[in-house]
């Protein structure tokens, strides 16, 4: 398992938590929003997933994902 933090910018609400977790769940990864720190920590098999279609399922819930 990889675990890495992404820099997300336009959350502010819990709907945005729910949103970017949901969408992370979806595609076979754990997140965890923090929105004080506009980060999100995500725990994923490289193996079975790779880091752009994780940014990819981040950025169609209408956020931009920028890497720590």
């Amino acid at each position: 398992m990889q675990n890495i933090t992404l820099n997300v910018e336009g959350m502010s609400c819990g709907h945005c938590v729910n949103s970017i977790e949901g969408a992370l769940k979806e595609i076979g990864a754990k997140g965890r929003v923090d929105l004080a720190s506009k980060t999100v920590a995500i725990e994923f098999d490289e193996s079975k997933l790779k880091l752009d279609a994780i940014k990819e399922a981040i950025e169609d819930q209408g956020y931009d994902v920028k890497e720590v």
